[in-house]
Formats: C-alpha cells, structure tokens, sequence
C-alpha cells in the first residue's frame, strides 16, 4: 500500500489529536501517594507560635503526591481530615520559582494544618519542573494547568466535595490564582496574600527578574511586553471570574510585591464591579507574620462564609438610604 503524502499528514494529524486526548484524559491522576509525618521536635516548635497547631496536626493525614498534567508527572501535596466525611476543597498556589520557595513538608503543615482541621481539604502543587518533577516551570504560563488539573484529581477523592472548590495564592501564587481563575468558573471562593498583579511594576522594584523571567518564560527575549501583560492581573482584571469573591491581603511594608500594584489592581476590581474585600496591614511584611492571627481568622471565615455555606454575595449596586 502506497501512501500520499496527504495521507501521511492525515495519520499524523490523527495521531497527534490521540495523543494530546490521551493526555487530557489523564490529567489529575495520582500516580503515587506517600503519607508522611512531622517530627515531634517540630510540632512543640510550632505549639510555641501557633497555640493549638498540635491538635490540628493530629487532626489530620499528609500525603506527598505525584499527579499527571498534561502528560507531565508532577509533584504535590495533600491534606485530609482524619474524620470520613465530604469536605469541601481549598487549592492552595505557593509562591515563589523553581526550587525557590517550593513546598516542604514542614512548610505545608505549618501552614495548612489549622485550615484542613476545620473541615478541608487541601491540595495544592509543586508545578512543574520543580522537586524532581518533569517538564520546565514557565512563571504563568502552561503551568497554570497544572493548578488547574488539580480539579479533575479531586474528582477521584471520595473525600472531596468537588462543588465546593476554593483557592488561596500567596506571593506567586497570587498571580497563579488571578490567572485560574480567568479560566475556569469552577472556584467558589479565593483568597490571595501580597499577590503579584503587576509584573512591569514588580521590574521597577526588583530589576533583578529580568535575567531570571528570561530563563523561565519561553519567548521572553522577542515578546516580553506582552508576556509580561499576560501575566499581571491588572490587566486582565475585567475577566476574572464574576462568580468568585475574592479576600486581597496586603502588607504596608512589603518590599517583595510593593503595596502601589496591589491597590491599583484593586481599584480595577471596583471598577468592574468584582465581588472582593481588601484587608491592607500597617507595617506587614510579605508574610505577614505580624498580623498572622487576625488573617488567619479572615481566610478560615471568608472560606467558611461562601465556600463551606454558599452563602451568596451582597448586592454590588448602589442601594440603601
């Protein structure tokens, strides 16, 4: 049998359009999931900061996961409440790049442990590239998908009330959680912490991202205005999600992601008419280690608010006496 050439570019076609379904398909698998525990040397450290840590610690199991995303083996991590029952869902997106700010088994407890231990779960990703997983990070590029591939890896988690999915970035993460959420309508609620919004701003600040963005971002070098603008939510605050209130934190004296794009990208949000709440920290710094109470307390109660009860969102037009 003879073949043409139109159809060898048919079988071609044909077997590129399998492939990329094959991996879709996919997308969410956990292909191993190993549970680990925190030392208890550790545990009385965090006790010291965070009173009552250890009994949100005991509260729940840890797991390291490795998931597909877009035919990639990516790292993660997971949480879930030791009580059988039907949680509901929060994403979290760290921040930071590559191997840089990446997430330890320590920092996920720390962090996560009190939120899960008030009934959710938690899921979130290492993106890819990074903690020995394959493909290359892109700084908001297709590594958004592997955020968004957590979606259908939740809907193989009995566990997981997949109709109640929220989302907290923090830093980076900020950035990962604006741009998820321009697509997909399936986050019921968010919460982001000094997250970036302005990446042309972020190069005033901090020129040094240029060489790094150039290393990480395909295309850098020839279109890097429009990279750039992809990737900075206060350009494309118009098409977040109108159906996810989101709760903004920022600190007053951070350096990393300088409070003037944070409240430029919030005057977008009010202007388009974006269900949100702003809390800005006198003095806080990125982490907001100073006011770590009261935000926590915010995030567990905006999550408990619209993501846990559905509550729905007040009117946003002008109304009252």
């Amino acid at each position: 049998m003879i073949m043409t050439n139109k159809s060898v570019k048919y079988c071609i076609t044909a077997l590129l359009v399998l492939v990329c379904y094959s991996a879709s398909a996919q997308n969410g698998k956990i292909i191993e999931q190993t549970k680990f525990d925190i030392p208890d040397s550790l545990v009385n450290k965090y006790q010291q900061v965070i009173p009552g840590i250890r009994l949100a610690i005991d509260s729940v199991n840890f797991y390291r996961i490795t998931y597909l995303s877009d035919g990639l083996k990516v790292k993660g991590y997971l949480a879930i409440p030791k009580r059988e029952a039907l949680y509901p869902v929060v994403i979290f997106n760290r921040g930071g790049n590559q191997e840089f700010g990446k997430i330890t088994d320590a920092g996920f407890v720390q962090n996560l442990a009190v939120l899960c231990s008030q009934g959710y779960l938690v899921v979130a990703s290492q993106y890819r590239g990074t903690d020995g997983g394959e493909g290359k990070e892109e700084f908001g590029g297709s590594d958004v998908n592997d955020v968004i591939n957590l979606v259908p890896l939740l809907g193989n988690l009995k566990q997981a009330d997949t109709s109640r999915i929220g989302m907290f970035g923090w830093s980076r993460g900020g950035m990962m959680t604006y741009l998820t959420l321009t697509k997909t309508t399936r986050i019921k609620a968010a919460v982001v912490g000094s997250g970036l919004t302005d990446l042309f701003r972020t190069l005033e600040s901090r020129p040094d991202f240029d060489s790094l963005w150039q290393a990480m971002i395909p295309g850098y070098a020839t279109q890097k205005k429009e990279l750039l603008k992809q990737r900075s939510a206060t350009y494309f605050a118009n098409k977040i999600n109108k159906t996810t209130p989101l709760l903004i934190f920022q600190g007053t004296a951070d350096w990393r992601v300088p409070t003037n794009q944070v409240l430029e990208f919030v005057n977008k949000l009010y202007e388009c008419k974006q269900p949100f709440r702003f809390i800005l920290y006198e003095g806080g710094q990125h982490s907001l280690i100073e006011h770590r109470d009261d935000f926590y307390t915010q995030l567990i109660g905006w999550f408990n608010t619209y993501l846990r009860d559905k509550k729905p969102w007040p009117s946003l037009e002008l109304h009252g006496n």
